[in-house]
């Protein structure tokens, strides 16, 4: 694609990027095939293509509006269309980029602007959030759908791991911001199964949120500090001999994963978070380098499992998961629709609830068509947005698991 970017965005990083990544795409049109909201809307500006259009003629200074922002807004970031580019168009930066000037050309209303602080703060602060959560579930009969669907039950109390189990390998575990709350049982599971396997699963004190929240939502400085915290706080046991870096969120695997391209400019942190970035793993990378043999189950039960975008989009695994739930045993169905986004998308099931809901009751009603006993996927964003909508039983794959290995 030809463009005539203006020599002062060229002089900038994200300027060199957009015009790169513009400069790869073909006008094809083999992403709006896989893009989920172009299959909802049937609209060529809410497709890839369209948004690379308008992204265009805004970095290029033509006017932009609302308008504009909202075909932006509309995106949920999947990145499918990425999986089925020919040309390697890296869509996911360039929509970063484009939100970005995008925010700066045409500001919000206050009203939005408000919304998205309260989401950027009440969800990174797991106080805040565990607090709004627990106050939510008390009066959760009494929420409007919207909210209600995005509460799960409270959990059931868990049996904490063994202490001091596991064996002289050592990894470190990012717990996240809302998964604690939402689905403690995740990180539990993970841990119990790595101890089977000789391996010692550690969160270090300090780290936090990936970052793809603020990320996602137009504020990189924010982002960016997140990526340096989480570096500081992980480097020490770096340093000490920790072999990987494990993401039971594959939301959050996909941005640790590209720490390094988002710190590549920094003279302090580039090498750090190169490092990082290549020592970051998801749980399922990490379990199918190691001998399952021991993690048998006897069990016939029918599981649908749901790819996330970030899990097959974003960091390119696919069919990894599956694998390793096959060889323990349990029976795999597989659904139409495996590829397409769920609708959860982050916060996006919160500022696009239509199209949200409409996503996932498309996507529920494929899974369901296969009669599965329980639905398994590897984000707590996927597992609380499915879950919000279905009769069937919604997990995280790990907790399949989690019995095998306790009985090792």
């Amino acid at each position: 694609m030809e463009t005539h970017l203006p020599a002062e965005l060229l002089a900038t990083a994200a300027g060199k990027e957009a015009e790169s990544i513009l400069r790869a795409c073909v006008h094809c049109g083999f992403c709006n095939a896989t893009c989920p909201t172009y299959q909802i809307l049937g609209d060529e500006l809410d497709g890839p293509r369209g948004r690379i259009y308008l992204m265009k003629q805004m970095l290029e200074g033509e006017p932009v509006t609302a308008e504009t922002r909202l075909h932006l807004d509309r995106c949920l970031t999947c990145r499918n269309c990425e999986t089925t580019c020919p040309s390697g168009v890296q869509y996911g930066r360039l929509i970063d980029i484009g939100r970005e000037v995008a925010e700066q050309r045409v500001p919000r209303p206050f009203a939005e602007q408000a919304m998205r602080k309260a989401l950027r703060v009440s969800l990174t602060t797991p106080a805040v959030f565990n607090t709004a959560l627990k106050l939510g579930q008390t009066v959760r009969s009494l929420l409007p759908p919207i909210l209600r669907d995005h509460i799960p039950p409270p959990s059931p109390t868990l049996r904490a791991p063994s202490p001091g189990g596991g064996g002289e390998r050592r990894m470190l575990v990012l717990e996240g911001c809302v998964q604690p709350g939402l689905a403690p049982e995740t990180n539990q599971a993970a841990t119990r199964v790595l101890q089977a396997l000789g391996i010692r699963l550690m969160a270090a004190p300090g780290a936090g949120c990936c970052g793809a929240i603020d990320q996602h939502l137009s504020a990189p400085d924010a982002a960016l500090a997140a990526m340096r915290r989480n570096i500081d706080a992980w480097w020490p046991h770096i340093e000490s001999g920790a072999e990987a870096i494990v993401l039971t969120a594959s939301g959050c695997g996909s941005l640790v994963k590209e720490y390094a391209h988002h710190l590549r400019h920094d003279p302090v942190y580039a090498n750090k978070a190169a490092r990082v970035s290549a020592l970051a793993l998801d749980l399922a990378e990490v379990l199918a380098r190691e001998d399952l043999s021991a993690l048998k189950v006897s069990s016939s039960q029918r599981v649908a499992f749901h790819p996330p975008c970030s899990l097959q989009h974003g960091q390119k695994i696919r069919g990894v998961v599956e694998d390793i739930l096959m060889r323990a045993g349990f029976v795999l169905v597989p659904f139409t629709e495996s590829h397409l986004c769920c609708g959860s998308a982050g916060t996006y099931s919160l500022l696009q609830p239509e199209l949200s809901r409409t996503l996932r009751d498309r996507k529920l009603g494929h899974i369901q068509a296969a009669e599965p006993d329980v639905i398994a996927t590897a984000n707590i964003g996927c597992q609380t947005h499915l879950a919000g909508g279905s009769e069937v039983p919604v997990v995280h794959w790990i907790t399949l698991l989690e019995n095998a290995a306790s009985q090792k």
